[in-house]
């Protein structure tokens, strides 16, 4: 084995003199650093004790189920999802806005934070901002069995917690019935002016229809008449053209006929055998294929008619067209249909899908849904009073008040052991 120089002998002797000096120093000041110990711990106790006790208090809510929300969703006007109307609660809920509407009407609830030199605006603002807490589901978790929010309010002995938290989640799910109740009537406005809108039009569409209609058949009644008096017209004039031509062929077989001397009808066979002596019965049969000549006719019935043909005033009833443009034209004098349509009285009832607009107005007109009794989310866990405060943790706060004051008390007894032995080194320092 190695042996041990005197020097680093002495050396490690003197720390273990020095080691067992400090031992028995700090020994000797044990009461000092129990005296310490004992102040610092009974400053703890003092602060565990004597500190204003803070409690904790909070309420969960969970989407509402279906059936609750089926009579909202079944008024074909809104739609709101069991997921939706928690979120929307829960907006409420962290609103300041709403914090601070719930503030001004429960005063009486904050009367005990109240505050020297602050207005209870101020002490809300100060209170809102380290008390409330949301809670909710860790987005980055994905084995959360279900959905919700929740609000976590941690307060002060002397405030009513409970009544706070539950009064706040009463307060928003009533502004949110009242915000739906709202959205429902407007929506419901909303219908009602857009279906008073396209019954506007459909009546301004049906007059404008109607008029156009009315224009078309009497523009074509008109044309039908205005065609049948000018076929009227050229009938007559044809038919007077006629009579004058006839008039002129009558006029020229009369002249020839008085210079044959026919006076009364005959033949042209008849005519050359005027002179002949007839022996008996005589039946003469004449075929002819060639018109017999006018004048044979005679000038007498020639006359005659020439004479009627002169006296007519008109030649209407000689041909059957003109009767039958005379009733037309009187079928023309009234248009019926233009009659009909200008004397309806109700022309509601001739617009289109107007009974299925008139009856969505009156289904809206009488939908009076009370959202009072609208359960918009599931209130899992209601706000209770706690059993014991989270703040001060009066074990804590003692166990750390024994040790920091021994650790304190040790470290003064070192500060004093190192200033005593200072003096005695300088000493021996110089007596060397």
């Amino acid at each position: 084995m190695n042996a041990i120089s005197p020097p680093a002998a002495q050396q490690a002797l003197s720390d273990e003199i020095d080691l067992a000096a400090l031992i028995h120093s700090l020994w000797e000041q044990k009461l000092l650093v129990g005296l310490v110990t004992l102040l610092v711990a009974m400053a703890a106790a003092a602060y565990a004790f004597l500190a204003t006790p803070e409690y904790q208090v909070q309420t969960v809510l969970r989407p509402a189920s279906i059936k609750d929300l089926d009579a909202l969703n079944r008024t074909g006007v809104y739609e709101l999802k069991p997921a939706q109307a928690m979120r929307r609660v829960g907006a409420t809920l962290e609103s300041y806005d709403s914090r601070l509407a719930f503030f001004r009407a429960n005063l009486g609830l904050f009367e005990a934070l109240r505050q020297p030199n602050r207005s209870l605006e101020q002490t809300f603002e100060s209170f809102n901002r380290v008390a409330f807490k949301m809670l909710q589901p860790d987005p980055r978790k994905t084995d959360n069995l279900s959905a919700y929010v929740g609000v976590q309010l941690t307060y002060p002995e002397g405030v009513d917690g409970v009544a706070l938290v539950n009064g706040l989640v009463e307060h928003a799910i009533q502004a949110e019935r009242g915000r739906i109740a709202a959205d429902l009537q407007a929506l419901i406005q909303n219908r009602l002016n857009q279906l008073e809108l396209k019954i506007a039009a459909a009546r301004a569409n049906y007059a404008a229809s109607k008029e156009v209609k009315i224009a078309a058949l009497l523009e074509a009644d008109s044309l039908k008449r205005a065609k049948l008096q000018d076929e009227l017209k050229a009938l007559r004039q044809q038919l007077k053209a006629s009579r004058d031509n006839r008039i002129t062929q009558l006029d020229e077989a009369i002249r020839i006929a008085k210079a044959l001397g026919i006076g009364k009808p005959t033949t042209p066979s008849a005519l050359g055998e005027g002179e002949r002596v007839a022996q008996g019965s005589v039946i003469r049969t004449e075929v002819n294929n060639q018109q017999i000549p006018l004048y044979f006719m005679g000038s007498e019935a020639l006359e005659a008619e020439r004479n009627a043909l002169l006296q007519r005033r008109s030649d209407d009833f000689t041909e059957p067209r003109i009767a039958q443009i005379a009733k037309e034209l009187q079928l023309l004098a009234r248009n019926r249909q233009v009659e009909v349509l200008n004397q309806r009285e109700n022309e509601d009832l001739f617009l289109k899908d107007l009974a299925i607009w008139r009856e969505e107005a009156a289904r809206l007109r009488n939908l009076n849904f009370d959202v009072a009794d609208l359960k918009l989310v599931s209130i899992d866990q209601v706000a209770v009073e706690p059993l014991k405060p989270i703040k001060p943790k009066k074990a804590l706060i003692l166990a750390l008040g024994v040790v920091l004051g021994g650790m304190l008390g040790l470290f003064i007894a070192l500060l004093r052991n190192m200033l005593r032995r200072k003096p005695e080194a300088l000493a021996l320092t110089h007596a060397a």
